[in-house]
Formats: structure tokens, sequence, C-alpha cells
């Protein structure tokens, strides 16, 4: 078992950044695949970005180089570092957990961007 507790979602304006940190306890996820996914109103939820166990990446295409994943398996923490931030990436922000067929979810953190 996997607990993802996600945070630093908060109110911001265009333009400006936010830093998601998902801290992982129960197991050590150094051989997971972690993810970042959001859901806005009434759309379904989409990956935003991945980063597997060697430490390689993959983005979605609206990312558009904005946002970085990263993994600090010392810490049992991922990170989502958000810049550039548009009232279109206005969603709840999810941290994901997997390992071969398990998935394990946060609670979500708010992110809302708007002027």
């Amino acid at each position: 078992q996997v607990q993802l507790v996600e945070s630093g979602g908060g109110l911001v304006q265009p333009g400006e950044s936010l830093r998601l940190s998902c801290a992982a306890s129960g197991n050590r996820i150094s051989g997971y695949r972690m993810g970042w996914y959001r859901q806005a109103p009434g759309k379904q939820r989409e990956l935003v970005a991945l980063v597997f166990s060697g430490g390689s990446t993959n983005y979605a295409d609206f990312v558009e180089g904005r946002f970085t994943i990263s993994r600090d398996n010392a810490k049992n923490t991922v990170y989502l570092q958000m810049n550039s931030l548009k009232p279109e990436d206005t969603a709840v922000y999810y941290c994901n957990a997997h390992y071969i067929v398990v998935d394990y979810w946060g609670q979500g953190t708010r992110v809302t961007v708007s002027s």
C-alpha cells in the first residue's frame, strides 16, 4: 500500500508559478512510475506528466515546456513545477503511483489560475 498526499495548490494569476508536491508513505516509491494528472470541472481526468523509475519523463502536449516533473526517492516525494500558468490549467491535480497493475491516488490539490 502507498498513501499519497498532495500539497502546494492555490490561487495564482496567469503567468505565475506553483510547485506541487506529492509525499508518499507506506512503501518506497523508487520502483514506481509516478505521475501527475488533473481534472478540470466538467472534464475527464487527464495525464499531465510521468516520471519513470529510471528518471525519464513524459509530458502531455499541452504542457508545452512549462511544467517539470521530478522525483526525490530519498524523500519519497514527487514534484511538479508549473511555470507560466494559464487559466486553462485550473483543475484539481492528482498524484499517481503505478506499479505493474496497481494504481494509488492521492486526494488531489486544487490549482486555480485567475486574474
